[in-house]
């Protein structure tokens, strides 16, 4: 594994993990809001060992890579910073993006002058979600904005959030989305200005035209689509998934039975042989 950075504007920077031969075709990586490159399992390393140079990004004001003094948090921001990436790799990747991952996949490809992608995965999210669901997601996001005394509390919120995922004993991997300030207490490894932001972004008068701009980039893809959907998503629900498919008929898709919104993490083996089965067939 070697960590890599990435100019995506003048005197700013996105940081990525890279596994695998850097000749073989490349899929990147890209996670959901309040996440980091780390919370994609082992997802990495198998593709690495089936053939694939794959990179998990931070996205801005998320992990280590830089947060925008000026709170440019927004869809469009994500989309440039994606660009700006495969330009710099000089080829088109397959794009793997969970929740506003995929969004910004959706709308780096979707309203492009010339393809950039080789393929897109879309990892539970569509142009439309469930409220109740973004709102859980919030909620969670907005609390223990003062930290958390250790770990373990930590993993408690986890527990809290998640109760249908087994809680592991180790708290490596859970450490890597924390930053341990000068106070000594663990705080969530993103920019809380975000937040705001992306409130902003899902009232009900934005809502509709954010889902119409979706649907629009959803249409103009070209490149091999899937969604994989977690079975038990408060996100994006069975009527969801079916309203998708009528209106992108070309897309295709994948339950993972025992998964939520967050698949990857909930059932990290599923999630992967179904991207990499997605990718063989494809190449």
């Amino acid at each position: 594994m070697q960590t890599i950075r990435f100019e995506t504007e003048p005197g700013f920077h996105v940081v990525g993990d890279a596994w695998g031969d850097a000749a073989n075709p490349i899929v990147l990586l890209l996670h959901g809001g309040g996440q980091t490159r780390h919370s994609w399992g082992d997802t990495a390393r198998w593709l690495a060992e089936a053939g694939w140079y794959a990179i998990a990004l931070d996205a801005r004001g998320h992990g280590d890579s830089d947060w925008s003094a000026e709170g440019h948090y927004s869809i469009d921001y994500l989309a440039g910073d994606l660009r700006a990436v495969i330009r710099q790799l000089g080829r088109k990747p397959a794009v793997v993006g969970a929740s506003m991952g995929g969004m910004t996949a959706l709308i780096a490809e979707g309203e492009r002058d010339e393809s950039i992608c080789s393929a897109i995965v879309l990892v539970d999210i569509a142009p439309r979600a469930e409220q109740k669901g973004i709102e859980r997601i919030f909620a969670f996001m907005s609390a223990n904005k003062h930290g958390f005394a250790n770990l373990d509390e930590a993993a408690e919120a986890v527990a809290a959030y998640l109760p249908n995922r087994p809680r592991p004993q180790d708290h490596s991997r859970l450490e890597k989305n924390l930053r341990r300030k000068a106070d000594g207490r663990y705080y969530w490894h993103w920019d809380p200005v975000m937040l705001d932001i992306w409130r902003q972004a899902t009232t009900p008068d934005k809502q509709t035209s954010n889902e119409e701009r979706l649907y629009r980039a959803a249409k103009a893809l070209t490149v091999p689509t899937l969604i994989v959907r977690g079975g038990m998503s408060d996100v994006v629900s069975d009527k969801i998934m079916a309203e998708f498919l009528d209106l992108v008929p070309h897309v295709r898709s994948v339950n993972v039975a025992e998964a939520g919104h967050m698949v990857a993490g909930d059932s990290n083996h599923a999630f992967t042989k179904a991207v990499i089965q997605f990718l063989t067939n494809i190449e």
